[in-house]
């Protein structure tokens, strides 16, 4: 295992304890539906966060951008997708595969490789 993959385990693996003690002690119960629904609300929320630590409104002043808040924001919805991750069944190694296969295609859309219908490449 890369380091890198170490670290998203370390990660995936607090986040599930974490989940498990706020189910644990709050007494929840949802069905894999009910905490997808749920997760991707959680992660649409994060998301406007993040928007509003930045200056998209250009009708207004432009304000400094709070680095740390932020990042802090980014990692909140790193918390959510772990969890959805594991709600799904991913574990690291699943994301890391995952994630490799689909960047590998994803490249492969841009140079016209790909076997996807819509991304040939004109010359």
């Amino acid at each position: 295992m890369s380091p890198i993959n170490d670290k998203l385990t370390e990660m995936y693996d607090m986040q599930t304890k974490l989940d498990q003690r706020i189910i644990t002690e709050r007494g929840i119960s949802k069905t894999t539906d009910e905490w997808v629904v749920g997760l991707t609300i959680a992660m649409e929320s994060e998301i406007d966060e993040i928007r509003r630590e930045v200056n998209w409104r250009w009708w207004k002043n432009s304000k400094p951008i709070d680095q740390t808040a932020l990042q802090e924001e980014i990692v909140d919805v790193w918390h959510f997708l772990l969890s959805l991750s594991r709600v799904v069944g991913m574990s690291p190694d699943d994301i890391h595969r995952i994630y490799m296969e689909k960047n590998a295609e994803n490249h492969a859309r841009q140079s016209g490789t790909s076997e996807k219908e819509g991304y040939e490449v004109s010359k």
